[in-house]
């Protein structure tokens, strides 16, 4: 391992999740003592209540664990308390508070980064189910999600599992947008930002976090808010990203297209399905219809909000985000 003088912060955001910081902070603990020298864990919480402190608190009494409390709702909000709170460490990793690190995760997220330097590492995350989800979800394979070669370049990705280098990313001026922190997206849109500014981000394919999917996950329903709440975000998204009120039009234009394709094409798959009687093809079908409904949405100023806390789900922005 040679990682001698980087000074790591691995950052885990959480929300009134009390068992699964237990669960995760000793393998996260175990994950930083491999590094020379020693990397800390720093605990963001966001429950304005502070429900996490006791939890992180006795940890860090005989481990390398910080706690910090963020009352400020919402998830971009942490996310920047995390950058905040890294100070002059070189690099900041982020992983979910519902998901566990396999041996040698962080090393091989550093040791990636070690090859060019590069401005973010991004590795892959492996779903677990705590119950079989839906037949439906199943024939979907929608938690399969992506695996690259390592080293290979990639534009966009969350938080879930990334490495951001500190200087690359303060001296871009970047941070997490807090219009985006209770519908989600602002790790979309920082790292869209990070690329499109120039930051190289590449993929570590062996550095695997597994994610613990709860019974409420594996249903379609959620699977299909989550496809409305992706093509939303990235039309939302996209719109910060275009260059003033021409380049939004633009924009905008593209994203209707795209939108009423993927939708249309959702609805011929969900009528192959339907002929075929393919469980499967009418799964991607429906997802694909959810996904370009949430793109034409987010081109036209709803908002999804998924992570909202007074149980209201979507609103209509007065003016679609076009700037930070």
């Amino acid at each position: 391992m040679n990682d001698s003088g980087l000074e790591v912060v691995v950052g885990v955001l959480t929300y009134k999740r009390p068992d699964d910081l237990v669960a995760a902070l000793p393998l996260l603990v175990a994950q930083v003592r491999t590094l020379d020298p020693v990397g800390t864990v720093l605990v963001v919480d966001n429950d304005p209540a502070a429900s996490a402190r006791d939890v992180v608190l006795e940890a860090a009494r005989t481990h390398p664990v910080r706690y910090v409390h963020e009352p400020e709702p919402g998830i971009a909000a942490a996310r920047n308390r995390a950058l905040d709170e890294a100070g002059s460490a070189d690099l900041l990793v982020f992983i979910d508070d519902d998901e566990r690190p396999v041996d040698g995760w962080l090393v091989r997220l550093v040791d990636t980064y070690r090859v060019d330097r590069p401005a973010a590492v991004v590795g892959p995350v492996v779903s677990e189910y705590e119950q079989q989800p839906d037949a439906w979800v199943s024939a979907g394979r929608f938690f399969d999600r992506r695996r690259l070669v390592t080293g290979t370049e990639t534009s966009v990705a969350a938080t879930n599992n990334l490495l951001l280098d500190l200087a690359q990313v303060r001296a871009l001026g970047l941070r997490f947008d807090r219009r985006f922190g209770l519908s989600g997206g602002s790790d979309m849109l920082l790292t869209r930002q990070l690329t499109a500014a120039g930051g190289r981000m590449v993929w570590c394919d062996e550095a695997v976090v597994v994610d613990v999917v709860p019974p409420d996950r594996v249903t379609r329903r959620w699977v299909l808010a989550r496809a409305f709440r992706s093509g939303n975000t990235w039309s939302r998204t996209s719109l910060v990203l275009a260059d003033g009120a021409l380049g939004r039009g633009v924009v905008r234009v593209r994203l209707t297209a795209q939108g009423a394709v993927r939708a249309l094409g959702g609805i011929a798959r969900m009528g192959l399905g339907l002929l075929t009687r393919s469980l499967s093809h009418q799964a991607h079908g429906r997802r694909t219809l959810a996904r370009g409904a949430g793109m034409l949405a987010g081109a036209y100023g709803t908002v999804y909000v998924e992570y909202s806390r007074d149980g209201s789900r979507t609103v209509r922005a007065t003016k679609v985000p076009t700037s930070s």
